[in-house]
């Protein structure tokens, strides 16, 4: 190992002590899987000296790569036991899907942006990622064709919840998802129990606005 890669090691090592785990993020599945997870692997080149700083990254196309805490508190509330179909509506980068892929049986995960699909597809098939499959297309109306999810997971902020991805959610599912106005939004909780939504506030937040025909733009749904 070199020393710019040891370097590298020590500094994800690093995040994961003091940006996860003594933040309160306790899966040990979940803090293992951003051990193994290079995130310095899904930046710019420009921004590979912030890799794993506490904060977003720009990616391009108005996107970014979520801070790695709001990243591990999303994905520990999806409660992935190993065996799961996992829906992301939001690839961006692909950093969150790596990280779904160590946890889940296999994730499926749309981009509205073919270029950034296309990106990350490379760097998920450049690091071993064969769990995962890349698609485009409104993330919003989610996934039908693969329906249902265990789990979905929705890394940009909605009007409301879409009722499309409520009708994908397997019974006893989870969906987290950030909702709010474009400024701040709640990230929520949604466990579908007997046809019976139950839903909670995880946490408070800001992500970039989701767009498609159940995001800003479209026909809102609550």
């Amino acid at each position: 190992m070199s020393k710019a890669q040891a370097d590298l090691s020590l500094h994800r090592a690093l995040m994961v002590e003091w940006q996860l785990r003594r933040r309160e993020i306790h899966d040990p599945r979940v803090l293992d899987a951003f051990l193994e997870v290079p995130r310095h692997e899904f930046v710019l080149p420009e921004h590979l000296a912030e890799a794993y700083e506490d904060h977003p990254l720009p990616i391009g196309e108005g996107q970014t790569i979520s801070q790695p805490y709001m990243v591990a508190v999303m994905t520990e509330a999806l409660g992935l036991a190993g065996n799961e179909r996992v829906l992301e509506v939001g690839t961006g980068s692909g950093y969150q899907t790596a990280i779904l892929a160590r946890l889940a049986r296999h994730v499926y995960t749309i981009e509205r942006f073919a270029s950034l699909s296309a990106r990350a597809q490379e760097r998920l098939e450049r690091l071993g990622v064969r769990n995962a499959t890349c698609l485009v297309g409104d993330g919003s109306q989610g996934y039908a064709a693969a329906a249902p999810f265990d789990a979905i997971v929705v890394t940009a902020a909605a009007p409301a919840v879409p009722q499309a991805l409520l009708d994908q959610l397997a019974d006893g599912g989870r969906l987290v998802i950030p909702v709010g106005d474009i400024n701040s939004q709640e990230l929520l909780l949604v466990e579908k129990r007997d046809a019976e939504m139950e839903q909670r506030t995880i946490n408070y937040c800001r992500f970039v606005p989701l767009t498609g025909k159940y995001g800003w733009g479209g026909s809102h749904t609550l």
